[in-house]
């Protein structure tokens, strides 16, 4: 069983939020960009650039769920994380 950090200290509180920044990191980033992507592919179909049809707006919608799903998946984990590491902490304590 690893040691967590000490959330007494203020570095121990910092350590840990660190920690918690870097869940699912690659998986946030990647929502982020779909959903950046979709907005992009859904103005440029509306307009008519790049030869887009504007029935191609589906896709768009399509980009922009995907991207959502994959950032309130990362949520999900971050919150599984935090309670695992919250009972680990809790554990060693006793």
């Amino acid at each position: 069983m690893t040691t967590g950090p000490d959330l007494e200290t203020e570095e121990g509180r910092a350590a840990y939020r660190a920690e918690l920044r870097a869940v699912a990191l690659p998986l946030r980033w990647s929502g982020l960009a779909l959903i950046l992507l979709a907005a992009l592919f859904c103005v440029g179909a509306s307009r008519g650039f790049l030869g887009l049809p504007a029935g191609s707006v589906v896709i768009g919608y399509g980009l922009l769920a995907a991207g959502w799903a994959l950032v309130i998946a990362t949520t999900y984990l971050r919150n599984r994380h935090h309670r695992r590491r919250m009972a680990e902490l809790e554990g060693v304590a006793q």
